[in-house]
């Protein structure tokens, strides 16, 4: 059964540091090493759990005035999570695109001014990109293939504003729907994640 926004307003709840600002990734057919290569990322010290990430992530930034991107990293079953916080690298096409070269790429992002990206692409091709808060504007080269999965996850389709906007968490559901990833308080809890730094600029 495909799970819709309402079983993720847990993590605006529960992770409202990162909440706020975040991109997701997930990546199947590449190992970690290879992203990390891919990626070109400088390696930094392990951390668990995600609020020491977001602390080094923030920690990073100020460090490094906007160049570089902590990027947290972890195997689940046969893909690779990246988290980004208060980052957008997954979600830009044309860095996204070439790093997809033979894997499924999924991530989506917001900002802090609720602003925020889905992308899916499928080994250099764009399936489908669009805006959470505003999904009537589809492009990619499958753009209306999930729309009835995207109505039952609960993004608004219709011309009339919702009562309550569940875009963000439609589109972890949207994810997993895609990935068969579950994104779970323990798993970001529980986690020693990977990390490096990317050059963003």
């Amino acid at each position: 059964m495909t799970k819709t926004g309402a079983d993720y307003a847990w993590f605006e709840n529960d992770f409202p540091d990162i909440a706020e600002a975040y991109c997701f990734t997930l990546v199947r057919g590449l190992s970690t090493a290879e992203l990390v290569s891919r990626l070109e990322g400088r390696p930094e010290a392990p951390l668990q759990g995600i609020a020491a990430v977001v602390d080094a992530a923030f920690a990073q930034y100020d460090l490094q005035e906007g160049d570089r991107q902590l990027v947290a990293m972890t195997t689940v079953g046969t893909w690779t999570l990246l988290i980004e916080p208060n980052g957008y690298f997954g979600t830009t096409e044309d860095r996204a695109l070439p790093a997809s070269a033979g894997a499924r790429w999924v991530s989506h992002f917001v900002n802090i001014n609720s602003v925020g990206t889905f992308l899916w692409a499928e080994d250099q091709v764009l399936r489908l990109c669009f805006e959470p808060m505003f999904p009537e504007d589809r492009w990619g080269s499958t753009p209306d293939e999930l729309l009835a999965v995207m109505e039952r996850i609960g993004f608004n389709l219709e011309e009339e504003d919702p009562e309550t906007d569940l875009s963000s968490p439609a589109a972890f559901a949207l994810a997993e729907h895609l990935t068969g990833v579950a994104i779970t308080p323990a798993l970001l809890q529980d986690t020693t994640f990977t990390c490096v730094t990317i050059q963003i600029r």
